[in-house]
């Protein structure tokens, strides 16, 4: 069976998941003899990946001196908190390696408002990126790790909410849909990646994975079409009848 939209590599359980992810993420950036920018997943899935990167032989093969590492959403919590994704990055892989730490893209999300938090975020992108414009010839992201929940979200689009009509701004914040208030990248930004990667583990994950392999539309995730290529990394948990 052919996916409505991407490639499928369905992995044997969750830890040859977080190895091939972590492999294709090295492999990408040190095939890259200029700068990478790589956004990162919150969540349980990638974790395992994270904590790779920080292990050999890839903490030796990765050119931490040309990646840049930013988020792909937030929740709008202290990087101490448990639900901070730059804090469980941070715990994982980027606080034992040689990440230069200007190379390293956490959003501000202490004394600032939740939109000052998104306007700040997307000032650095554009920074980063060289430019106010989004251009489909030069991608913002050169790989873009996404997780998907059980309801259909990813990063922190949620079902819903008015982010998901969001076409201006690169990054929005989302009030609401969740406990803890979020910025997210938008769907323009998350579009502009030469790469998307979803890692997808679990049973838990397998029926809402197998409505969007199958081309239903009615969820977030089923609307990312980067102007590179997806590819699906999942475990034959989720991948239930893909596999």
């Amino acid at each position: 069976m052919k996916p409505a939209f991407g490639t499928l590599r369905i992995c044997e359980d969750a830890g040859a998941l977080a190895r091939a992810g972590a492999g294709f993420l090295c492999d990408l950036a040190a095939s890259n003899d200029g700068r990478t920018i790589i956004a990162l997943s919150g969540g349980n899935t990638p974790k395992p990946l994270y904590q790779l990167l920080a292990q050999e032989p890839i903490k030796s093969r990765l050119p931490w001196d040309r990646v840049h590492w930013v988020l792909g959403d937030e929740r709008f919590v202290p990087p101490s908190d448990p639900a901070s994704n730059y804090g469980m990055a941070r715990a994982a892989f980027l606080s034992h390696v040689p990440a230069p730490p200007q190379n390293v893209h956490p959003v501000e999300t202490q004394g600032v408002t939740l939109d000052e938090a998104a306007k700040r975020y997307e000032a650095m992108l554009k920074g980063l990126h060289g430019s106010d414009r989004l251009d489909i010839s030069r991608p913002l992201l050169n790989l873009t790790l996404l997780g998907l929940g059980e309801d259909g979200h990813t990063a922190s689009l949620l079902p819903g909410q008015p982010v998901l009509q969001e076409r201006k701004r690169w990054v929005a914040p989302v009030p609401k849909g969740r406990e803890e208030e979020r910025v997210t990248l938008t769907y323009p930004a998350l579009d502009s990646s030469a790469v998307v990667a979803f890692l997808v583990s679990g049973e838990g994950k397998r029926d809402i994975l197998d409505k969007i392999l199958s081309g239903e539309a009615d969820f977030p995730a089923a609307h990312i079409r980067p102007v590179g290529e997806v590819i699906w990394f999942t475990d034959r948990a989720a991948a239930g009848r893909w596999a």
